[in-house]
C-alpha cells in the first residue's frame, strides 16, 4: 500500500466506521424536515426581496438590489430597527439581572428549595407566551388594571397612570415572559462550579464579595454568554408582545415583516425586512459568542 492511498483507506474506514455506529443516520430525518419546512420556505421568502412580485406572481427577468436599497435609505427602518434593538437589549440585561441572583441562590440551598425553584421557573413555560402577554395585558391596563385599581384603590393616585402601550410594557412582559431562559443556562453552569475554588479564595484571605467577583461570576461566564445571546434572539424578533402591550403604534421589525406580508401584501418590503431582521440577530449573536469567548480566554490558556 502507497503512502498517498493510506489516507483514503484511512479516511473511507472512519467512514465505514461512523456509518456503522449510527453516525448522521439517527439525525437524517431531523436534517431533511428542517431543509424542507424551514430552510427551504426561509431561502424563498428571501429571494422574494430580490424580485418583483405583481398580483402574487413572480415577474421573470426582474432580479433587482432595488428593495434592499430603498430599505437601507429609509430613515423609519433605522428608527424601527434602534426601538427593536434597544428593547431587546434592556429587557435581556433586565433579565439577566433577575436571573442570576435566583441562580446562585439555587446552588446554595437543599433539594426541596431547589425543586421549588425550578417548578416556578418551569410552569410559566408550559403556558402559551400570547396568554401570558393577556394577562399582562390585564394587569397593566387602564383605569381596571391590576396596579391601577390598587393603587387607586390605596389612594396613592388619583389617575390611573399609563403603563400600556409604551416601552415600559414591552419591556416588562418580554423580561417576564423571556425570563426563564436565562435562569435555566445560569442554574446548569453555577450547579456544575468547582466549589473548592471558592474555599480556597476565602482561605488565602478574600472576601466573599471579592470570591463571587473573582471566582463565581468569571466561572458562570458560559452561562451568561448563552442566556444573554439567547435571550437577546428571542426579544429581538419577537413579534406578539410589542403587537399586544405595545398597541398598534408601536412598530418593530418583526412587526413591520407582518404588516407588509400579511396585512399590506407587499412581499417584496416583507421579505426584505425579514432578511435585514435575521441577519442582524445572527451578527449580534455571533458578536456576543465573539465577546464571550474573549472574555472567556483565560480558562483556554489554563488548559
Amino acid at each position: 500500500m502507497t503512502a498517498a492511498a493510506r489516507p483514503a483507506n484511512t479516511f473511507g474506514g472512519g467512514f465505514a466506521r461512523m456509518l456503522s455506529r449510527g453516525g448522521l443516520w439517527p439525525a437524517l430525518p431531523a436534517i431533511v424536515f428542517l431543509t424542507v419546512f424551514f430552510a427551504m420556505p426561509l431561502a424563498v421568502l428571501f429571494a422574494f426581496g430580490f424580485v418583483t412580485i405583481e398580483r402574487g406572481v413572480v415577474q421573470p427577468g426582474t432580479f433587482t438590489f432595488q428593495y434592499f436599497i430603498d430599505t437601507l435609505s429609509d430613515d423609519l427602518f433605522w428608527k424601527v430597527w434602534w426601538r427593536s434593538f434597544w428593547v431587546g437589549t434592556v429587557s435581556t440585561v433586565l433579565c439577566l439581572f433577575l436571573a442570576y441572583p435566583l441562580a446562585y441562590v439555587y446552588t446554595l440551598v437543599g433539594r426541596f428549595w431547589q425543586t421549588v425553584i425550578l417548578v416556578v421557573t418551569i410552569s410559566p413555560l408550559l403556558t402559551s407566551a400570547l396568554v401570558r402577554t393577556y394577562a399582562w395585558l390585564v394587569i397593566l391596563g387602564g383605569r381596571r388594571g391590576v396596579i391601577n385599581s390598587m393603587l387607586i384603590e390605596l389612594d396613592l393616585i388619583e389617575r390611573p397612570i399609563r403603563f400600556l402601550f409604551s416601552d415600559f410594557a414591552v419591556i416588562v412582559g418580554m423580561t417576564q415572559i423571556h425570563l426563564p431562559f436565562m435562569i435555566l443556562p445560569l442554574i446548569t453552569v453555577l450547579s456544575a462550579r468547582d466549589r473548592t475554588l471558592e474555599q480556597a479564595s476565602l482561605g488565602l484571605g478574600a472576601s466573599r464579595t471579592e470570591t463571587f467577583f473573582r471566582v463565581v461570576l468569571p466561572v458562570s461566564l458560559p452561562g451568561i454568554v448563552a442566556g444573554f445571546a439567547l435571550v437577546f434572539a428571542i426579544s429581538y424578533t419577537n413579534f406578539i408582545i410589542p403587537q399586544l402591550l405595545g398597541g398598534g403604534n408601536y412598530t418593530t421589525l418583526a412587526v413591520r415583516v407582518y404588516e407588509f406580508i400579511v396585512v399590506i401584501l407587499d412581499w417584496n418590503k416583507g421579505a426584505v425586512l425579514a432578511f435585514l431582521l435575521l441577519a442582524s440577530c445572527f451578527l449580534f449573536v455571533l458578536g456576543i459568542t465573539y465577546l464571550g469567548n474573549l472574555a472567556m480566554r483565560w480558562s483556554e490558556a489554563d488548559r
